[in-house]
């Protein structure tokens, strides 16, 4: 195999530079008063939400074919390690950094450069009148954030799945990362956004994570086009359901983090998102598995677990904003929408491996509207328009955005490293291809060994 030298330097030359001193800007001004409540509920949720990344592994890995396992896994777990340290370093400053030009935009990579200026105890984000006070350490707030971060690019992974080259995937995570996730979370979260001044209302990442995320995926489906599998119209058979329902088990109980978490304390208002996110979860898997009924097909268990996970997607911008009630009505909405989005895009030539663009873009986008819509007091349910027009606008620079934008960094990775394996990786399998692993083995085999299996060398069965 081809040695790869460059990512190892790099990481020794971020160390060097990590040893070099730096001295931030004037501190930000102290905000309120810590709460030591507020401060284990969020510590707490922190770590739910990073265990949302392995279990989306546990999801993805699970749906892939039996060959594909390991490195559909791996691409997941290893955006723990990436964006770590890419939000240490630089991704946190250009999310939650000082507004650069007053635009909204982006934030100053100075400003929390390397973690430097990132307290142990809370501060003031913002200035003016656009400022946002927390009763915890800002640098909790920043670990809580970085766990988002992570997940989003890794969510990305399912619409390009089975056929993407491993260095080409890093590659383009971290360009993601810098120039999709981390504008968008400072336009929507940061007290100078551009969209946090319009009044658009993303409780817990409905348009950061999930409408990027499926947007990007969508890109990537058409840049790197369809597998061979796909072309030849062989029936995809996934590897293994039980780890499908496992990953969907960790995704839901992470989310419960995902979202009350984002209230930033220990508080009604993250009770109300505890609440709304099971709450839309639970429709959105019956809704998912009872249509599907309805139209003929059998009950099945992927279908409950997309189900429940596109509830989750669904609630998530809208999950402190809205009542139990309203709750009811996105997850039902929301799981009859995507399974019709999906449906649209098995009949079409889109090779969307894990359908990421019909449940997560188009889940994410069902719940944009929605909170323009039920948010109390303020949306259209309310007689409001203000907030639903704002998000209307703010859901098509999304959409534009994370769309456009990754097809310009898919293009840019390409001509850096081919984001595609070659055939005969494909046909081989990426778990062997790209990492000399395999899922499973039998007899001292891999299981998904064609050779092996075609001398009955294999003989025991799983």
């Amino acid at each position: 195999m081809k040695r790869a030298v460059s990512p190892f330097l790099l990481l020794v030359a971020l160390a060097v530079l990590a040893m070099v001193p730096y001295h931030p800007g004037t501190e930000l001004p102290v905000g309120d008063e810590i709460n030591a409540g507020n401060v284990a509920w969020m510590l707490t949720a922190s770590a739910f939400v990073l265990l949302m990344t392995p279990g989306l592994s546990f999801f993805y890995g699970g749906m892939v074919s039996s060959k594909n396992v390991v490195s559909t896994m791996l691409q997941s777990v290893i955006a723990l390690g990436v964006i770590s340290l890419l939000w240490v370093f630089v991704g946190f400053s250009l999310a939650f950094g000082e507004d650069v030009g007053g635009y909204g935009i982006i934030g100053d990579p100075r400003t929390f450069f390397m973690f430097d200026n990132v307290t142990t105890g809370s501060v003031v984000l913002g200035s003016g009148n656009d400022v946002q006070k927390m009763a915890i350490p800002l640098l909790l707030f920043s670990m809580f954030q970085l766990k988002f971060a992570i997940i989003t690019p890794a969510l990305i992974t399912g619409s390009f799945a089975e056929r993407v080259r491993f260095s080409a995937y890093l590659l383009f995570i971290v360009l993601f990362s810098l120039f999709i996730y981390s504008p968008l979370a400072h336009m929507t979260w940061h007290p100078g956004g551009l969209f946090y001044k319009w009044g658009v209302k993303d409780f817990a990442g409905g348009t950061v994570v999930h409408m990027s995320a499926g947007f990007a995926a969508l890109a990537g489906a058409m840049i790197l086009g369809r597998r061979k599998t796909h072309v030849e119209k062989v029936a995809h058979e996934p590897a293994n359901i039980p780890y499908v329902l496992l990953g969907t088990g960790l995704l839901w109980f992470g989310w419960f983090g995902f979202n009350a978490g984002s209230a930033l304390a220990a508080d009604g208002v993250a009770t109300l998102a505890f609440a709304t996110t099971n709450t839309a979860s639970a429709v959105a898997m019956l809704g998912w598995v009872f249509f599907d009924w309805m139209r003929g097909k059998k009950p099945s268990a992927m279908g409950a677990c997309i189900g429940a996970v596109v509830g989750l997607v669904a609630i998530t911008p809208a999950a402190g904003f809205v009542s139990i009630r309203d709750s009811i009505v996105i997850g039902l909405v929301a799981s009859v929408v995507s399974n019709l989005a999906v449906s649209m895009k098995t009949r079409s030539t889109l090779d969307d491996t894990l359908d990421v663009f019909p449940c997560h873009g188009v889940g994410g986008i069902v719940g944009m509207i929605a909170t323009g819509v039920f948010a109390k007091d303020v949306g259209l349910y309310y007689g409001e328009t203000k907030t639903f027009m704002y998000h209307m606008i703010a859901l098509v620079i999304v959409a534009v955005f994370a769309f456009v934008g990754s097809l310009i960094l898919y293009k840019l990775t390409d001509l850096i490293i081919p984001l595609r394996v070659e055939d005969e990786q494909e046909s081989k399998g990426l778990d062997i291809s790209q990492h000399g692993e395999a899922a499973w083995r039998l007899n001292g085999l891999a299981h998904h060994d064609p050779v092996a299996l075609e001398e009955g060398l294999v003989t025991t069965t799983i």
